[in-house]
């Protein structure tokens, strides 16, 4: 029988992606019982490290759908309702109308029109999304800097609002998440990282994921490599880097096997109900952060198959750190799985008009997720 992966297209494509310009990258790839592990490149470009497979790495925003599912898990108990304003549960983060007008699932599928507090948290990023104004001074001012969340959520409250509440294209904003934090903590009774990790993480039987306690990444890891458009030259190690700039809707560090291990019980059924996932893959257009008009259900993100292969929907999220990215992808019945990590970030250079221009690694990765996803067809 012919194998369901082409273990050797996937392992070209990974090395076109290293060849390319990234410094590190690596993948967990399954179709059914087969599973494709591979690494191409360097942790660590000063000494010539080698990646590798198992290694620990910041997952970025792919942590929403665990704050998501948990969320869901605390509706289907009926602590928290999906509809009801969160001005009824956090009067005081979120008062007066717009509490009464953004509901819960506006803050899980980015319609809540609240704005992002990271220009106003990290104050040489105040021009984005004008990322020509834009510097990376921040980063290094703030790498050890323990955020309060409540300051972190008052800035993107105060700040102009970037639509209606329900209004589509809805922003995705790290404002609604750590609302969200906020207000599972409250349900629950509990912090937000020991309930993840009782109820999410451990129910998915994740051993190499976690929240992080501090700055560092504990276990076997990449160092991470931010460029901010070409304004970090040579690109800067970030992967020591206090994460309370987001807190648990952003931070978590995992493997790849762990990523599919997770999205493939949550499709399942065995992280929330059946119910709970049809509202989770309910879509909405968004503007993400890249300016790109998605489809966003409740802290997932789907994504279709090509052209000549319609109706392969793959179900999982994309997430950034400084110097670190991730993409997890499952099909929608759970028979083949995505997951990439690559330590550098923000690769693409400005052009005179301040737009970021295309780069060798864009398309390469576009390839590998091709390959990865569909197979080489």
């Amino acid at each position: 029988m012919k194998n369901a992966l082409d273990t050797a297209a996937l392992g070209a494509a990974l090395d076109h992606v290293h060849r390319a310009g990234m410094p590190g990258l690596f993948a967990e790839v399954r179709d059914g019982e087969q599973v494709w592990r591979g690494a191409a490149g360097t942790a660590d470009v000063s000494t010539g490290r080698p990646v590798t497979t198992g290694m620990r790495h910041r997952v970025g925003s792919i942590t929403k759908t665990f704050t998501a599912a948990a969320v869901l898990q605390q509706a289907e108990s009926g602590r928290i309702g999906l509809d009801t304003p969160v001005g009824r549960y956090l009067p005081e983060l979120v008062p007066g109308e717009r509490g009464e007008a953004i509901t819960v699932r506006m803050l899980l599928n980015h319609t809540s029109g609240l704005a992002e507090y990271l220009p106003y948290a990290y104050p040489s990023l105040k021009a984005f999304p004008v990322l020509a104004e834009t510097g990376p001074e921040s980063l290094d001012d703030h790498r050890f800097t323990r955020f309060d969340p409540l300051e972190l959520i008052a800035m993107g409250v105060a700040a102009p609002p970037v639509g209606t509440p329900g209004g589509t294209p809805g922003v995705y904003s790290n404002t609604n998440y750590l609302l969200l934090v906020q207000l599972l903590e409250l349900a629950a009774g509990t912090t937000a990282e020991r309930y993840i990790t009782r109820n999410v993480i451990e129910r998915a039987g994740l051993r190499h994921t976690g929240l992080p306690t501090g700055p560092h990444v504990e276990g076997p890891h990449s160092r991470l490599y931010e460029s901010w458009f070409g304004m970090i030259d040579p690109p800067r190690d970030y992967s020591v880097f206090d994460m309370s700039w987001v807190g648990p809707s952003a931070s978590l560090i995992s493997t790849v096997a762990d990523l599919n291990r997770f999205y493939g019980a949550l499709l399942a059924g065995q992280i929330v109900g059946p119910s709970s996932l049809e509202q989770m893959r309910r879509t909405v257009p968004v503007v993400s952060q890249e300016g790109r008009l998605i489809e966003y259900g409740l802290g997932l993100h789907p994504m279709e198959g090509p052209a000549e292969d319609p109706g392969r929907t793959f179900w999982g999220h994309g997430g950034t750190v400084w110097g670190g990215g991730a993409l997890a992808m499952t099909r929608a019945d759970g028979g083949r799985q995505m997951a990439i990590a690559v330590n550098m970030q923000r690769w693409n250079r400005l052009d005179a008009t301040g737009r970021p221009q295309p780069h060798p690694i864009d398309a390469a990765l576009m390839d590998l997720y091709r390959v990865a996803m569909h197979g080489d067809r």
